[in-house]
């Protein structure tokens, strides 16, 4: 997996401006971390916290985690310091809140192509994602998730979606029905990952799996979490199992010999399979190793 569509199971939101949070998240595992400029932080606050971000990134090693920066919208004064802020600190990638429009992502780039220049770090090497909190944004998705080769991924945002919905979010999932189907669908048709909105209940594991299950059952690449004790749950659904491992390893054997062999369809421990099956068990391996979970199923 290259760096743009790294695993990136959970994606956890940390409060740019407290240094206390900023210092050491990555000893809990999640495979990305998302500064926030925007809702985390008060408007008279919005300096201070680019100043605490911007050590932070030039002095923790964060490890294997992704730093992603959520800006503030580009219908405010502070979202074009965010980026310089942020890239000028090295951040990976810019999260850009309420998306709607691919001129909006557009607008956002070129913002990041002039902070590259004058940062002189390698052009295009900062991503991007895009939230959709807004029915037009769902409306547009195949437009915004095709407006930039940065583009990595987009997100969903339940709290302001319902809201433009006329609704509220009920914890049965129906209101987040529509935008869940409609933006996995597209993102694996413009290729980039696809992500769900936070579970808010901290003290509801049981209800953080059984979303965590939906939504990966869907196919969504991973869940946005907003506390490390959600970090367990969501990883031990995306994960593949011991058993999933050993599965994907006998397709992708069987179907290299068979179609040596002439031979398109076969039986795997009592199941049917042909060549269709072949991409879902590599992708399979290809997260067991990023997972870094492989190669103890490799030795057993």
């Amino acid at each position: 997996m290259n760096k743009k569509n790294r695993l990136r199971r959970t994606m956890m939101f940390l409060n740019a401006q407290k240094p206390t949070l900023l210092k050491d998240p990555f000893i809990y595992g999640p495979d990305s971390l998302i500064f926030d400029l925007e809702d985390a932080v008060a408007p008279e606050e919005k300096d201070a916290a680019r100043f605490v971000l911007a050590h932070a990134l030039k002095k923790v090693d964060y490890h294997n985690c992704e730093k992603v920066v959520r800006i503030n919208g580009i219908d405010t004064p502070y979202w074009k310091e965010d980026i310089r802020c942020a890239v000028f600190a090295g951040c990976d990638s810019i999260r850009i809140p309420k998306t709607e429009s691919a001129e909006g992502v557009k607008e956002v780039e070129a913002e990041i192509i002039k902070a590259e220049q004058e940062a002189g770090v390698e052009l295009g090497s900062t991503l991007l994602m895009a939230a959709i909190e807004s029915a037009l944004g769902v409306l547009n998705l195949q437009e915004i998730c095709g407006a930039s080769p940065r583009l990595f991924g987009v997100a969903l945002s339940a709290g302001d979606y319902t809201k433009d919905l006329h609704t509220v979010i009920t914890g049965t999932g129906v209101e987040l029905n529509g935008a869940r189907q409609q933006m996995i669908i597209t993102a694996r048709a413009m290729n980039v990952q696809c992500f769900d909105t936070v579970y808010t209940d901290l003290d509801d594991m049981d209800g953080l799996r059984k979303e965590t299950q939906l939504i990966h059952d869907m196919g969504f690449d991973g869940k946005s979490i907003i506390n490390p004790r959600q970090i367990p749950i969501v990883h031990s659904v995306y994960t593949p199992s011991r058993k999933d491992i050993i599965f994907a390893d006998k397709v992708v054997k069987e179907i290299d010999e068979k179609r040596a062999q002439g031979i398109g369809v076969f039986t795997v421990d009592g199941k049917m399979i042909d060549v269709a099956f072949y991409d879902g068990a590599k992708r399979t391996i290809a997260l067991a190793k990023a997972a870094g979970v492989y190669q103890e199923v490799e030795n057993d």
